[in-house]
């Protein structure tokens, strides 16, 4: 399949691909990475582009934005247009693509395709403020009262726009079977589970001593952090935290000595720290969990809490365990009975490599192949 694509083209078929916003370097933003490296002629419509944050693979793309980029904060307080947003993925011409393909958690899946194209939305979650983490989001978010007591409204306009938009997709594939549990449930959609890509390819085994745990990623409320940082506050052992994140301050003001925070880390420095970590804790519930993939195919395993994508990534006593209830004394007593001796590096880099780019890129173009021919 990989040979047939000439110039943004399969088969004589013209593609295009749309993302939600590319503000920051995360896991949807490798999935697009992944889909551009197929598709090398396929543009990108996205609502922003902030080269700052993401990852410098993008600066050198032809990037589509939307009416935001060019708005006052329309990129650095990209959150405030919310109501605009709609709109604005709206407002991308898409009507010459034969092939869409959106990377999508809120806003991409709601691009408007011509009759006789074909949209496949590669769906990370249904958006996560307008469903199931709804009043979490409201008590979390920092705005004025005012905007609070509006903002309810705001979001119920929203979530008839949202499924209303997922009815323009043609096919869906989650990112996971939680993910796909949701589009059924929220959506009432049927979709295809194709994992997500991790470059495993970077990430070694080290034979260096272990004497710390890792935590990190971006420091938002719903990653959890916070439990981490308690549990090995009290406990005294070695913490170092990686990513950046409106949660950073706080954190730092509840933790100790023991826990360092690094903030916002290159690729070799990532590596190392994964390769040379007790294990890896994945206090949050996501949709898939990358930095848990990451963690394995470094030989590392990982303490998860048991929910989302981490049930479907680890296999206990094999690859990492789990704690059952999301608070930080029972991270704590999982963390004090860890036996890191008991694990093989090599097991576990082995049980990661079912996640790898490739095995990502040959399961995508085996499913558009199958709905184009």
């Amino acid at each position: 399949m990989l040979d047939q694509i000439v110039n943004g083209f399969i088969s004589g078929k013209k593609i295009a691909l749309v993302h939600d916003h590319l503000v920051q370097d995360g896991g949807a933003e490798q999935v697009l990475k992944a889909l551009k490296e197929i598709y090398p002629q396929a543009p990108i419509f996205t609502l922003v582009l902030d080269k700052s944050n993401t990852h410098n693979f993008f600066s050198r793309q032809r990037i589509n934005t939307s009416f935001l980029q060019r708005i006052p904060l329309g990129v650095r307080k990209y959150q405030w247009w919310l109501a605009l947003m709609p709109s604005a993925i709206e407002s991308h011409n898409l009507m010459d693509y034969d092939l869409v393909i959106s990377s999508a958690s809120s806003f991409a899946k709601g691009a408007i395709t011509n009759p006789h194209s074909v949209h496949v939305c590669y769906c990370y979650t249904p958006t996560r403020y307008l469903w199931h983490d709804t009043h979490n989001y409201l008590q979390e978010l920092n705005v004025n009262f005012l905007i609070k007591k509006i903002l309810p409204l705001t979001l119920r306009k929203l979530r008839v726009w949202d499924f209303l938009a997922a009815n323009r997709v043609d096919h869906f594939i989650a990112v996971s079977q939680t993910a796909q549990e949701r589009i059924k449930k929220y959506y009432h959609r049927d979709s295809e589970v194709i994992y997500p890509p991790v470059e495993i390819g970077k990430f070694s085994i080290s034979d260096r001593p272990k004497k710390y745990f890792l935590a990190g990623g971006r420091l938002v409320p719903y990653k959890r952090i916070d439990l981490a940082v308690k549990a090995f506050s009290r406990l005294g052992i070695p913490l170092k935290v990686f990513g950046v994140g409106p949660e950073q301050t706080r954190l730092k003001k509840m933790s100790k000595d023991n826990v360092e925070f690094l903030g916002r880390i290159g690729e070799d420095l990532k590596c190392r720290l994964f390769a040379d970590c007790l294990a890896y804790i994945n206090p949050q519930e996501e949709d898939f969990g990358i930095t848990a993939v990451e963690a394995m195919a470094s030989g590392r395993p990982v303490i998860a809490y048991r929910a989302g994508g981490a049930i479907e990534i680890i296999r206990e006593g094999e690859t990492g365990e789990f704690f059952e209830e999301q608070i930080w004394e029972e991270l704590a007593d999982k963390i004090i009975r860890f036996q890191p001796e008991k694990y093989d590096p090599q097991s576990i880099r082995q049980q990661a490599e079912r996640f790898g780019a490739e095995r990502f890129k040959e399961n995508i173009t085996s499913f558009i192949n199958g709905l184009l021919n």
